[in-house]
């Protein structure tokens, strides 16, 4: 795709010297990134990071920091193919595939999609069990309607006003399990010195590559690119283009540096009020364990932060895997009917018993072994120069995502090692 920047500059940059004109003011167009961000703060990754710190406290506080700028690079690198391209990565994604191959896609990308949803609504259920003591299967139906209702505002009030509830969601999040962290007992000398990468054995590998799928979602690296297109539209003026990239580069910082930090308060908390304690294994013991070492209010906090991370994630996974299949399959499924199909999986796993928490953190590893199929293709089409144009990436950019894929597949790959032989 090529811009000819020298034939639109004059008249784009007339428009945007417009007092009038809202794209002037960048805080009015940031949002997409808060949506995708949710995706970073979902229940898989309160379970992952509570194991981690509980289980081996400080080690693995580079994992989040290391995914976490992974994630401000393909977050953004997957704004930028939507905007430049006015096509979303699974629309790119379908155009250039055979039908075999769009199928096969298509079913790795729904397995993640089923992960995702489990995970969240998994988490949900938790929450509610834990605040009001709702059985899990009772739990999750709500979160799956409570979900629809969330999917309705997008669809009926449009995306502006689905990204403020997104937004209120987040801000929520933050408040639930960044509060704890305020009357922890945190020893930030070994928290400093756990940005070192290191592990201990094959477990930490395994909560490793969890946290990494925790993180790094494949979801919302398909998702983002159509939110950006959705929310802005395309633009075949390169000045606004250039605009409209800058504002979303501040739009993924600003969202991915507070889905971070929530990140790393969680293991923090575990690290430093969990560790050594009894049943800490599930987040139900941990929540036990919070509300006894921290308190009560604490604990309720902590419990509401957990609800509206799950209320709030598998609307926006839900969201993900229509893009995904709309763009594969070219199939348009109404949002709240794919809603209803994909609660089952996790409806099941809530009925027959399994232990939630460990089918958290598993699902946070198929998650991990999903992000190459996303972000490899992000990282080749923006590299090109024939899909991309001049907003091809730079040398920089390109080696960051060359960076960012290598060790994704190198964590993936030991993890694969590791459970093959019985370690993990």
């Amino acid at each position: 795709m090529t811009r000819d920047s020298a034939t639109d500059q004059g008249a784009s940059t007339e428009t945007l010297a417009s007092p009038a004109a809202p794209e002037r003011r960048l805080l009015w167009l940031i949002g997409p990134a808060f949506v995708a961000a949710i995706a970073y703060v979902d229940p898989g990754n309160v379970a992952a990071n509570l194991t981690a710190g509980a289980q081996f406290q400080y080690l693995l506080v580079w994992v989040l920091v290391a995914a976490n700028a992974m994630a401000v690079v393909v977050q953004y690198l997957s704004a930028k193919l939507g905007l430049v391209t006015g096509r979303s990565l699974p629309e790119l994604l379908g155009d250039r595939m055979p039908r075999t191959g769009r199928l096969l896609y298509w079913a790795q990308a729904e397995i993640i999609a089923a992960a995702t949803d489990m995970a969240e609504v998994i988490g949900g259920a938790i929450a509610l069990q834990i605040l009001f003591g709702v059985p899990l299967l009772a739990g999750g139906a709500i979160v799956g309607v409570v979900s629809m209702a969330l999917l309705a505002v997008q669809s009926r009030r449009g995306q502006r006003t689905f990204e403020f509830v997104m937004m209120g969601l987040l801000a929520v999040i933050t408040i639930g399990f960044v509060a704890a962290l305020t009357v922890s007992p945190v020893d930030w000398g070994a928290a400093v010195a756990g940005i070192v990468p290191r592990f201990e054995g094959s477990r930490s590998v395994l909560l490793a590559a969890s946290m990494l799928g925790a993180t790094v979602m494949p979801h919302a690296v398909y998702l983002h690119s159509a939110l950006a297109l959705d929310r802005h539209g395309a633009s075949e003026d390169p000045a606004r283009v250039r605009h409209l990239l800058r504002a979303n580069r501040w739009d993924v910082i600003f969202a991915l540096i507070v889905a971070g930090s929530v990140n790393i308060a969680m293991l923090l908390l575990a690290a430093a009020s969990l560790s050594g304690a009894d049943g800490t294994d599930t987040i139900e013991g941990a929540h036990q364990a919070i509300t006894q070492a921290l308190g009560p209010a604490i604990g309720v906090v902590f419990g509401i932060g957990l609800l509206a991370s799950g209320l709030a994630s598998t609307s926006v996974g839900c969201y993900a895997g229509a893009s995904v299949m709309s763009g594969l399959l070219h199939v348009r499924v109404p949002l709240l009917a794919r809603r209803a199909v994909t609660l089952a999986p996790a409806l099941i796993v809530l009925g027959i018993g399994l232990d939630p928490t460990w089918a958290l953190v598993i699902s946070q590893v198929v998650l991990s072994v999903g992000i190459p199929f996303a972000v490899i293709p992000l990282v080749w089409f923006t590299s090109r120069r024939s899909t991309m144009g001049v907003f091809a990436n730079r040398a920089p950019l390109r080696i960051a995502g060359i960076v960012t894929v290598a060790a994704i597949v190198a964590l993936n790959g030991a993890l694969i090692v590791l459970t093959a032989s019985g370690r993990a």
